[in-house]
């Protein structure tokens, strides 16, 4: 271990943190350019024989940037879309990055360090860093944005240049150490664990512009919401979104432990998809679609009194012809993902006839991520955290991602030694309560 990280879990002095030089190099998880063909014409594209642990370069650091040592990070979808190399080589979205010159070409490498979720210390400050100094408590908002395009100044996810740090960037989150833009970091919540942070920027701040902010579905106190997978990483933010603004979650699981997991984040409606024949091949059916809709439909009006003003969609072709049949009339389905592929089908009559709306949503904007950030903050909503691994073992957490044996976030420990570490307001953690500052932790994975 570097004196640098050492300085850092000792709780070190910012001056003395400054002082010491940064490592040559630090871990991380991270692809191989030479390995993006090794699934080629393989059906079980298992990522732990792509993700490797091991030593990588320490880049250079651009005038807007600063370096974080991670104690912590999570793993998302993307990662695992990434470690299979699907639907494009991520290496692709490097190359396109830096063909802009200039301090883009360092994330043109033969190695990509993933990973789109972090905590931890601001270890240096780039020459224009203002807000930011040396010593401060982070989490990182995977929204990179290039602050010099126009339409950035009115969305930041709305400019060309927007990317996802640690997919469609180098010098993710699962490592050591990170490189990111200043305009990612957000103050990290004082009553929260290191892995408990870091659990949170990328799911929550995505449910909560598909949810509350005026670029998602506008959600109301009283709006029946239908949230698919609701103990997943996603759908567990959005359950607690809709159950704080005085909406009606309505989530739907795939097992008894999951629905388990929903309801101790509050969702007290729950249904498994057996419930109303929900099946992977139903999307292959036009005739199935509707008849699956029309029982879940019943389903939820007998549970809600009405039908589901906003569907949270994130699964895909499996699950969106259902999405868009059950809303209502005049209803929201919000969709920031397809899991389960990429390409939907729905029946339009559905659509246009009742005046139904599609919004596309993507991660969250700088200010949306600070709403979000401040409500966990404050306790009112909570990390979906259910397991953490250590940093040697993230590909097998990420297959536990990718088989869905998942519960909520999975955790990965990177500088941090042990789980239960970095709370600086242990009194506002205890006035909230163990159980309603964890809630799925001990779910764990199946």
């Amino acid at each position: 271990m570097s004196s640098l990280s050492e300085a850092v879990l000792a709780d070190a002095a910012p001056d003395e943190i400054e002082r010491l030089p940064l490592p040559a190099e630090y871990v991380a998880a991270h692809l191989r350019v030479e390995d993006v063909d090794m699934f080629r014409g393989v059906e079980d594209k298992d990522v732990r024989k792509s993700l490797r642990v091991g030593p990588v370069p320490m880049p250079e650091l651009a005038p807007d940037e600063v370096v974080v040592a991670v104690m912590a990070s999570a793993v998302n979808y993307n990662t695992v879309w990434s470690a299979m190399f699907e639907p494009i080589p991520t290496f692709r979205f490097l190359r396109q990055y830096a063909r802009q010159g200039g301090w883009a070409a360092r994330h043109d490498l033969p190695h990509h360090v993933v990973g789109s979720d972090g905590a931890g210390v601001v270890v240096r400050v780039g020459a224009g860093v203002r807000r930011w100094r040396v010593g401060d408590r982070v989490v990182i908002s995977p929204v990179h944005v290039d602050d010099q395009e126009a339409a950035t100044h009115g969305d930041g996810m709305l400019g060309d240049e927007q990317r996802a740090w640690g997919f469609e960037t180098n010098f993710g989150g699962l490592a050591e150490y990170t490189v990111v833009r200043a305009s990612q970091l957000v103050p990290k919540p004082a009553h929260l664990t290191w892995e408990e942070a870091a659990s949170n920027p990328l799911c929550a701040g995505t449910a909560y512009r598909m949810l509350v902010s005026d670029r998602g579905a506008r959600m109301k106190q009283g709006d029946v919401v239908l949230v698919w997978g609701a103990a997943g990483g996603l759908g567990g933010y959005a359950v607690q979104f809709v159950r704080n603004g005085g909406g009606i979650p309505v989530g739907i699981v795939g097992s008894a432990h999951k629905a388990e997991a929903a309801r101790a984040l509050g969702c007290e409606i729950v249904l498994d998809r057996s419930e109303f024949g929900l099946t992977d091949d139903v999307a292959d059916d036009p005739a199935r679609v509707i008849e699956v809709g029309k029982r879940l439909g019943r389903v939820i009006r007998e549970r809600t009194g009405r039908d589901a003003d906003i569907v949270f969609e994130h699964v895909g072709r499996a699950t969106f012809g259902v999405s868009l049949f059950v809303v209502r009339r005049g209803g929201v389905v919000v969709t920031c993902g397809s899991s389960t592929g990429y390409h939907h089908e729905y029946d339009n009559r559905y659509l246009w006839m009742k005046l139904k709306r599609i919004i596309g949503s993507h991660a969250a904007n700088l200010q949306e991520q600070w709403e979000a950030n401040r409500l966990i903050g404050l306790g009112h909503v909570a990390p979906t955290l259910s397991a953490v691994h250590r940093l040697s073992d993230v590909a097998e957490a990420t297959r536990a991602v990718q088989a869905n044996r998942h519960i909520g976030k999975v955790g990965v420990l990177c500088l941090a030694p042990e789980p239960g570490l970095g709370v600086t307001d242990p009194g506002l953690r205890a006035r909230i309560g163990e159980d309603r500052v964890s809630p799925l932790r001990g779910f764990g994975e199946r």
